[in-house]
C-alpha cells in the first residue's frame, strides 16, 4: 500500500528555501484563484503575505487534515475570523521575530522624520524653498512605548542611543523587563500626559481596538507625537483627526483605519500627519528571515517536535 506524502502549502517556491525537510510535497500558492492541489491533502499551510482575509481564509474549510497554520505576520487578526472553519487541535503560529527589526526601524524613522520636520522639507525641496528653522530633537524627549513585546523591546533598543530623557514601557500587565519596569495598560491615564512621543506596537485585540480614542488622545500633552506601527484600528481615526486638525497633536502612521487609505480621505491632507503605506515589515530583511523561520518550523514539524510561536490551538 502506497502512503500518500502530505502537502505543505508555501507562498515561496520550495527551492528558494534552504533546509526544508524531505518529508512533504511542497505546493506553491500565494493567493491565486486556482489552488495548486487538493486542499484536503494539506497538513501545514503558510498563509500568503499581505493578502486580504478572504483570500487567506479561502482554503481553510477544505483542509480537514490541517495541523498547522503559519502566518508571515506578527499579528493574527487577518486569520482569526476563520478559526471556526478549522477542526480542533490546529495550531495557529505567527511570525514572531521576522518583522521585529524592520518594524522597529520604521518606528524610529517615523519618529525622527516627524520631529525633525522632514515631510515639510521634502515638500519645500519640490518648491525650491530653503525652510531653515528650529526643529524638535529626539534627544531629551520622554517616549512611551505601548505594546512591549518583541517589537516594542526592539524599538527601545534603537531609541537608547538617541539620549531620550525617559523611555516608559507599557504592556497588558505589569512585569519587570531587562531594561526596567513594564507598566500595565491600566496605568496609561497617568503615563500619557508625561510623554512627548507615544509609540504604538501593540497587537490588535478586543482590548486594544480603539485604545487610542478620544480620552486617550486628550490625555496626551500638547504638541506630542503619536506613532502607530501596530494596526490601524488601535487608533480611533475620527478622534485623531480632531486632534491633528486643531494642531494640538502630531501623528506618524504606518497603519490606518480604513486601510488602504482611500483617495479623498481627510487623513491624507491632515496637518502634521506623516503616512507610510503599511511597510513596517516590508523590507529587504523580510524574505530571508521568513524563509529561515519556515525551514525551522517545518524541520520541527517533520521531526514531531512542537512548532514555535503558537498563538492559539483550536478547540
Amino acid at each position: 500500500m502506497t502512503v500518500k506524502t502530505p502537502d505543505v502549502w508555501l507562498p515561496f517556491p520550495a527551492e528558494e528555501i534552504d533546509g526544508l525537510p524531505d518529508s512533504f510535497r511542497y505546493r506553491l500558492w500565494d493567493g491565486e484563484d486556482v489552488f495548486p492541489a487538493d486542499p484536503a491533502d494539506c497538513v501545514f499551510y503558510v498563509t500568503p503575505y499581505m493578502q486580504p482575509p478572504e483570500v487567506t481564509a479561502r482554503p481553510l474549510a477544505a483542509m480537514p487534515a490541517l495541523q498547522v497554520v503559519q502566518t508571515l505576520t506578527a499579528g493574527m487578526d487577518h486569520i482569526l475570523g476563520a478559526v471556526g472553519d478549522l477542526r480542533p487541535g490546529v495550531r495557529l503560529c505567527n511570525a514572531a521575530g521576522v518583522h521585529t527589526a524592520s518594524t522597529a526601524e520604521l518606528a524610529l524613522t517615523l519618529t525622527l522624520a516627524s520631529l525633525r520636520g522632514i515631510p515639510g522639507m521634502v515638500r519645500g525641496q519640490d518648491r525650491e524653498e530653503w525652510l531653515f528653522g528650529v526643529y524638535d530633537a529626539l534627544a531629551d524627549k520622554s517616549v512611551l512605548i505601548i505594546g512591549y513585546g518583541a517589537i516594542g523591546s526592539a524599538v527601545e533598543d534603537r531609541l537608547v542611543p538617541f539620549e531620550c530623557e525617559r523611555i516608559t514601557r507599557v504592556a497588558r500587565s505589569a512585569r519587570t523587563a531587562p531594561r526596567g519596569p513594564v507598566h500595565a495598560l491600566a496605568e496609561l491615564p497617568e503615563l500619557l500626559p508625561r510623554a512627548d512621543v507615544v509609540i504604538l506596537t501593540t497587537p490588535l485585540t478586543d482590548s486594544t481596538r480603539g485604545l487610542a480614542g478620544a480620552e486617550f488622545l486628550a490625555r496626551m500633552k500638547d504638541g506630542a507625537l503619536l506613532v502607530n506601527v501596530a494596526r490601524g484600528p488601535v487608533v480611533d481615526t475620527k478622534s485623531l483627526l480632531a486632534e491633528v486638525a486643531s494642531g494640538r497633536l502630531r501623528a506618524a502612521l504606518d497603519v490606518t483605519d480604513p486601510e488602504p487609505l482611500p483617495a479623498g480621505h481627510p487623513l491624507w491632507h491632515a496637518p502634521n500627519v506623516l503616512i507610510t503605506p503599511h511597510v513596517g515589515g516590508s523590507s529587504t530583511a523580510f524574505e530571508p528571515r521568513a524563509k529561515r523561520m519556515l525551514a525551522r518550523q517545518l524541520t520541527r514539524f517533520a521531526a514531531g517536535e512542537p512548532v514555535e510561536h503558537t498563538v492559539l490551538i483550536t478547540a
